[in-house]
């Protein structure tokens, strides 16, 4: 007995004396990434001194090995990077510094895992150099987090889903096993440190959910790989029948990583870029043909004008006349969403009240391209009408109804990028899982929905929606589909088609154009109700949708945002918040404009009675420099949205 408990001791210590450990560093220093290596690979990371993250174990298990368990180190190697890249389409800088430091560890097996340490958060990634193709059965992504946090997270009882559930708030102490799978991303708050999770240059690999096993702990959760499919309309498909992995794919590749965006300051989550700076580069070339920009969209009004002399409706035109708006206002895109065909299933023959060719025709001779609406399994049986789309001088598609994101369908999102832009099409994904890379990687998909946006209607929250730039757009574009031109707090609130409206103010929804970030940004709203608040929409179609510089102004997670973006020469302003508060006041430094410039400020405020009729609003016009401060104010549900120009 006493042989033996000696030769345990024996082991447990030649167990801790044989752990490698590593330690990395942010560029600034104050993030700290300690390794550990012995029966399993271990790490954890430290804000400031303090613990946030907790012996977080990974591992990836193949139908015959199982990579991460019992590792042994063959070698490792230090990595520093800095520098500078220029994303296609810049949704936040049109310049990025690209700093962290990293090590890259080899073990026993012909497999790496590599770590990165950015000043905003942590990244890794496994790396195989296995022979032939594997299959992958689990992957161990275990979070252990070093206290209790708020996790805002977008639960989901299925893997089948379209992304557009509103937002849960719960407490992670009070995480019980199995019962709160969520989407990517997903938002911890303390009241100490903020951690955003999500994953980036996701390819030939499922998308990741959340789960957990116990309190304070998060693990991965995959769709598995499916095998066998059943018709289930023009829209969808039935999985019949699915492996037991989740994904197969070459064992010479590596994965996507997993990171976490960690700070103190909740305006930090607003202006990350790691799913960018993680994703591949750009294989696309210059693409001088994609045209980033606002596009008027007739679903969500019904195809409606009104003060017209012709019969309204999803016909030749009602098309005209979207067309004729665009061109007045300068959007260079219009969007024939579902009803332009005469069926979903054919792409090829238009609905019989609509000469395509014609309005092709009419649209270009006004500088308006026109965008074509899709179900993904229309699409994917006839490949070819992207080449047909490029002959008939379409701009783009809008593929709708995904609805997965198991290995599959992530596929099927690579391959329709690669065909597009073969054809010169951009593409705007709905029914969409979250932004993962590969709209770096290919810059012609230029927008995702996979968010609870406008069309939504009633739950299109502004309660809920002040949670997105913190989370779901913090990680990519996102197609929200704004501007809505009948404007209801929320006790009040009632909209149907043709009447469709949007909750809050007036100016909450003209902030919305600044603030959410999407290449390809909607006007959601009826061009009769623009033509009505011109004021308006000279503003908001004035506003870009790519930029240069972001500086956040002040922003609380969930409570309100207040955002600067510079295109060029000129400042825009966007604030937005919810309805916990009446009134909410700011004094804001305007030190971001150019020192001993002039600006013409033109900004639209929430008007004196907006806080119970939401269309009030008022028009300022001010000359203002870099040395003033301004003073904003904003109802319950409101906004504020602003110019600065020389």
């Amino acid at each position: 007995m006493k042989k033996t408990i000696i030769l345990l001791i024996s082991i447990l210590f030649l167990n801790v004396v044989s752990a490698q450990k590593y330690k990395v560093f942010s560029p600034k220093g104050d993030l700290e990434l300690s390794i550990s290596i012995g029966d399993e690979i271990l790490y954890t990371v430290k804000k400031s001194g303090t613990t946030v993250l907790e012996n977080n174990t990974l591992a990836l298990k193949t139908s015959d090995r199982a990579l991460g368990e019992k590792p042994k180190v063959k070698r490792s190697k230090t990595i520093n990077a800095n520098e500078e890249r220029q994303p296609r389409v810049p949704l936040k800088f049109s310049t990025l510094k690209y700093q962290y430091k990293g090590v890259r560890i080899d073990f026993r097996g012909d497999y790496s895992v590599e770590f990165r340490v950015f000043n905003e958060g942590v990244a890794y990634r496994f790396i195989t150099d296995l022979k032939g193709d594997i299959e992958v059965k689990a992957e161990d992504f275990t979070v252990n987090l070093a206290e209790e946090f708020t996790a805002h997270l977008q639960q989901t009882p299925s893997f089948k889903t379209s992304y557009e559930y509103p937002y849960s708030h719960i407490k992670t102490s009070e995480f019980t096993a199995g019962s709160n799978r969520s989407t990517l991303p997903v938002l911890l708050e303390s009241d100490a440190v903020k951690v955003l999770i999500s994953e980036s240059d996701l390819t030939d690999y499922p998308a990741m959910f959340l789960n957990t096993e116990k309190p304070n702990t998060l693990s991965g959760d995959f769709p598995l790989y499916p095998l066998e499919f059943g018709d289930d309309g023009d829209r969808s498909v039935k999985i019949l029948k699915k492996a037991d992995f989740f994904a197969k794919t070459s064992g010479k590749r590596s994965f996507p990583w997993r990171y976490f965006l960690i700070t103190t300051e909740d305006s930090d989550i607003l202006t990350n870029t790691l799913t960018t700076k993680l994703a591949q580069p750009n294989a696309l070339g210059d693409l001088e043909w994609l045209k980033p920009g606002q596009v008027s969209w007739e679903w969500w009004n019904g195809a409606s004008p009104y003060h017209v002399d012709f019969k309204a409706g999803f016909n030749e035109e009602t098309y005209e006349y979207f067309i004729d708006f665009a061109s007045k206002f300068e959007i260079p895109y219009i969007i024939m969403d579902e009803g332009w065909a005469k069926s979903t299933t054919d792409p090829y023959t238009p609905n019989p009240n609509i000469d395509l060719f014609a309005l092709i025709d009419y649209a270009k001779e006004r500088d308006v391209k026109i965008v074509l609406w899709l179900t993904w399994l229309t699409v994917d049986k006839n490949f070819e009408l992207f080449e047909k789309f490029n002959e008939w001088g379409i701009a783009g598609v809008k593929i709708d109804f995904m609805d997965r994101s198991d290995q599959w369908m992530v596929n099927y999102y690579e391959r329709v990028a690669k065909e597009a832009a073969k054809h010169e099409l951009f593409v705007d994904f709905h029914g969409s899982f979250k932004p993962a890379g590969l709209e770096l990687k290919y810059p012609n998909i230029i927008s995702y929905e996979g968010v609870l946006g406008l069309e939504q209607m009633e739950r299109a929250t502004p309660e809920n929606s002040l949670y997105l730039p913190f989370i779901r757009n913090a990680v990519g574009p996102m197609d929200f589909t704004p501007g809505a031109m009948i404007n209801m707090q929320p006790e009040i609130y009632y909209s149907r088609r043709p009447n469709s409206a949007g909750m809050g103010t007036r100016a909450y929804q003209m902030a919305l154009f600044v603030v959410f970030e999407s290449g390809l940004q909607m006007l959601a709203d009826n061009p009769t109700n623009y033509y009505r608040e011109e004021e308006c929409t000279n503003f908001i179609t004035d506003v870009p949708t790519t930029w240069d510089e972001t500086v956040v102004l002040d922003a609380k997670i969930g409570e309100y945002v207040l955002v600067a973006k510079r295109k060029g020469d000129t400042w825009y302003t966007g604030g937005i918040t919810n309805g916990k508060e009446s009134e909410r006041e700011f004094t804001v430094s305007l030190d971001f404009l150019n020192e001993g410039e002039t600006y013409t400020m033109n900004s639209f405020e929430d008007g004196i009675n907006a806080g119970r009729q939401a269309m009030d609003y008022k028009l300022n016009q001010a000359s203002v420099d870099a040395r003033d401060t301004i003073t904003i104010k904003l109802v319950r549900n409101g906004g504020w949205a602003a110019s600065f120009k020389r």
